[in-house]
């Protein structure tokens, strides 16, 4: 069964996607062509152009950012939100199936 993914883009479309798993949800994103996840860094932690934003009743599935997650998320272009994480942080498991991120207006 395909892992099946959503992302909300700031102006309100929505983009549903099948997502490999133990693949990171940048990668899941990059290769399915989601605009406004930029991934400048090919997902190794230092840049900030992959932020999503998870809804509260995701953020409890998901594993804790760690601290380096943490630092690059003072670094994003769109104001940080209790939900914000970055997607390359975010393996892919079939418990994430359902899973939506909300995209921030800019990564830059």
């Amino acid at each position: 069964m395909p892992i099946r993914i959503e992302f909300i883009a700031d102006d309100g479309q929505h983009r549903s996607i099948d997502a490999t798993e133990g693949k990171s949800v940048m990668w899941a994103a990059v290769d399915n062509g989601v605009e406004g996840v930029v991934a400048d860094c090919g997902g190794t932690l230092t840049c900030a152009t992959c932020h999503v934003i998870v809804p509260a009743e995701w953020a409890a599935r998901l594993p804790p950012p760690g601290s380096d997650e943490l630092a690059m998320l003072d670094m994003t272009a769109a104001p940080r939100e209790p939900g914000s994480r970055l997607s390359c942080q975010l393996v892919v498991t079939p418990e994430l199936h359902g899973l939506t991120l909300r995209l921030p207006a800019t990564q830059y």
